[in-house]
């Protein structure tokens, strides 16, 4: 049973085979043509943490291939109320596949172990590939061929930094860190990169203007994520000279500037720069969407195919 938890787990090709998927019913979707290429198929969503474009783009994505999704948030209080290999086989049982946004990845991992139907990492404190590739395909759209290209990063070594850079390993991209030295990648995380995409180009800085230096992408997220509230004064203090600002662009004037969402505007990002030419939120946003309708149409083949062979 094959599963998207993190992009290390894919191949190259099987990324741009999710990609062109999104990108050939993103197109058919600018035409008026919604296929229902799954009618009557059931996601079930599991909500740990909140959430506008994860839920929405999965809501939408389902309805547009013909079947439906199932909303689970602290009801059935994921991880708790019953153990998560009970959950997984139970929910295979009604559903054809699974998405979760939790808080802990390892909870994801085992769930997807005991499940019978593809499963979908929404987010975790490690990952979020559908936001990775929803930001490959918003580049790519916007540049053209990425190979060879730079993919600036500026801020925390967190979830979504691991993915771009597992994903701009495996695509060819260059990967630049900004990040203070207490934040970085743990040698662990660097291992696993290395050894994921052997021929990687991977920079680590302190200095985000050497960062972001030729880059066609700028990067940043929050500071302080969801469940870091305890040390939001200090990360504060910390990232104040990673603000990416209309100074920090100057030095990559060829750039676009992409954020996840939701940001802080003022804080890791100016209202000149998230509003301004350079950037791309709106639309990598929506990509959200159609990234993840590749992904998932991928998954669900995979499951057609193997039961075929059966």
């Amino acid at each position: 049973m094959r599963h998207l938890l993190t992009l290390k787990d894919l191949t190259t090709a099987e990324i741009e085979e999710i990609l062109a998927i999104g990108n050939a019913l993103k197109a058919d979707l600018k035409r008026g043509v919604r296929e229902p290429l799954f009618p009557n198929f059931v996601m079930g969503m599991i909500f740990q943490k909140q959430s506008l474009r994860t839920r929405v783009s999965f809501e939408t994505l389902m309805t547009h291939l013909g079947g439906s999704a199932i909303y689970l948030a602290g009801d059935v209080d994921f991880g708790k109320r019953e153990p998560i290999h009970d959950f997984a086989r139970v929910m295979s049982e009604m559903v054809d596949l699974v998405m979760i946004r939790a808080k802990h990845h390892e909870d994801v991992a085992e769930f997807a172990k005991y499940a019978s139907v593809p499963v979908i990492n929404g987010l975790t404190d490690y990952s979020h590939p559908c936001q990775a590739l929803a930001d490959i395909m918003t580049l790519r759209e916007l540049v053209g061929d990425t190979t060879g290209k730079k993919f600036a990063w500026v801020g925390d070594a967190n979830n979504v930094a691991l993915s771009l850079a597992f994903i701009c390993g495996k695509l060819g991209l260059k990967f630049s860190m900004g990040t203070p030295g207490a934040y970085q990648f743990s040698d662990e995380i660097l291992q696993q990169i290395h050894e994921n995409a052997p021929d990687a180009e991977f920079e680590v800085t302190e200095d985000p203007v050497k960062a972001v230096e030729g880059a066609s992408a700028v990067y940043t997220d929050v500071w302080v994520s969801m469940g870091q509230e305890d040390e939001k004064a200090q990360r504060e203090r910390d990232f104040a000279a990673y603000q990416v600002n209309a100074e920090l662009m100057k030095h990559c004037p060829d750039a676009y500037f992409m954020h996840c969402l939701p940001a802080r505007r003022g804080f890791e990002v100016t209202e000149e720069v998230i509003d301004g030419p350079q950037s791309a939120i709106i639309p990598e946003a929506g990509n959200r969407l159609h990234a993840q309708k590749g992904a998932v149409v991928w998954l669900l083949r995979q499951v057609q195919a193997a039961k075929a062979q059966n």
